[in-house]
């Protein structure tokens, strides 16, 4: 069986900022971003030539800077 990594869910403080840092900064893709509600927002990134992303989101349930449901 061959398992691979696909998505990385991370919570974040600040979407916008976060956001500006990884496409920016780091040069990831930015996939899709949407706005699901008021205030929760989901920002798919891409690091180039990689098969995994990243989502950002605030508002997850999760402590900012904390990683959970690999995907």
């Amino acid at each position: 069986m061959d398992y691979k990594l696909e998505v990385v869910p991370v919570a974040v403080a600040d979407v916008e900022k976060a956001k500006h840092f990884y496409s920016e900064q780091l040069g990831f893709v930015a996939d899709h971003d949407t706005q699901i509600s008021g205030d929760v927002r989901v920002v798919q990134l891409t690091p180039p030539g990689s098969a995994c992303s990243i989502v950002i989101g605030a508002d997850t349930g999760a402590a900012p800077g904390t990683v959970r449901g690999l995907q």
